[in-house]
């Protein structure tokens, strides 16, 4: 029996997502984010990474309710359980090998992934859930919208709001917006936002985010990818829709060659867009305790 391939099968799932909205209105994150992060039922923990990707596609597909999930054995152990006919959606944890190099006095660990299955809570029976039911996207009036606010100006990051463009400036690390009255809806300038503070987050003296040597002619694109990806998550933790510009959704064959040629390549980009939302929500929270 050949040995699947974990890389391989998460990546074309990810291929495919991106695949069917290209060429139509479709914007292949916009209809992802409206139930916000998924999450753990039992532990409540948020998934991250590439298996936030996975879930809300899963979600999407399906159109369950909520981004609430549990295993197999986490269901049984709250007294519920699976239907027989429900399919669970494969995501991937890394777990370390310890492997021990000929001359060398310590242990190599190597990066070892490994499948798991999560069911939606939709699939799942003889367990009373509660009024559970994520809230939708917050409607696009235009008004501040006060969290989505608070984060994208903590850390005190210097963002100019000016002129018809929207760029992250490496050389003085600021990030310039349009006038937020260009924007048809106050859902577009957040998402925006939030894509230039994930580039942001990637300075030397922050996250120190490079992909010149692996990706090549491909790494500004690549770090779009991070940025589209950080934007996203940022939206479903505030409640709002991730909408791609036009600018932006012109990377996407950019993206798809380069998922087409690097199997890992996706797992990247979800990690490190999942390291940017981290750092800025961690900025915004001690804001938020010095304030206190």
């Amino acid at each position: 029996m050949a040995k699947r391939d974990l890389y391989q099968e998460v990546t074309d799932s990810i291929i495919k997502l991106m695949e069917d909205g290209k060429g139509t209105s479709l914007d292949w994150k916009k209809d992802l984010t409206n139930r916000g992060l998924p999450k753990n039922f039992k532990t409540q923990q948020r998934y991250n990474g590439v298996n936030v990707l996975l879930l809300w596609n899963a979600a999407r597909e399906n159109g369950y309710r909520t981004n609430y999930w549990l295993t197999f054995n986490q269901a049984k152990e709250i007294g519920g359980h699976v239907r027989k006919d429900a399919k669970g959606v494969m995501c991937v944890f890394f777990k370390h090998i310890e492997k021990q190099v000929e001359g060398e006095d310590s242990p190599e660990f190597i990066p070892m992934i490994s499948p798991f299955w999560l069911f939606n809570i939709d699939q799942i029976d003889g367990i009373d859930f509660g009024d559970v039911a994520e809230p939708q996207a917050t409607a696009d009036e235009w008004e501040n919208i006060e969290l989505a606010e608070a984060i994208l100006f903590a850390d005190a990051a210097k963002i100019t709001e000016q002129g018809e463009r929207a760029f992250y400036r490496h050389a003085t690390d600021e990030i310039y917006m349009p006038e937020r009255g260009r924007f048809e809806k106050a859902s577009q300038f957040y998402a925006v936002g939030f894509h230039e503070k994930t580039h942001w987050t990637g300075a030397k003296h922050r996250l120190q985010r490079e992909f010149g040597k692996r990706f090549g002619d491909a790494a500004y694109a690549f770090e779009e990818l991070v940025a589209e990806l950080g934007a996203a998550f940022l939206c479903a933790e505030v409640g709002i829709v991730a909408h791609t510009m036009s600018d932006h959704a012109g990377y996407i064959d950019s993206w798809l060659n380069v998922l087409k040629r690097d199997k890992r390549a996706i797992f990247t980009a979800a990690n490190k867009a999942s390291e940017a939302h981290r750092f800025i929500l961690d900025g915004y929270a001690k804001q938020q305790e010095l304030a206190a």
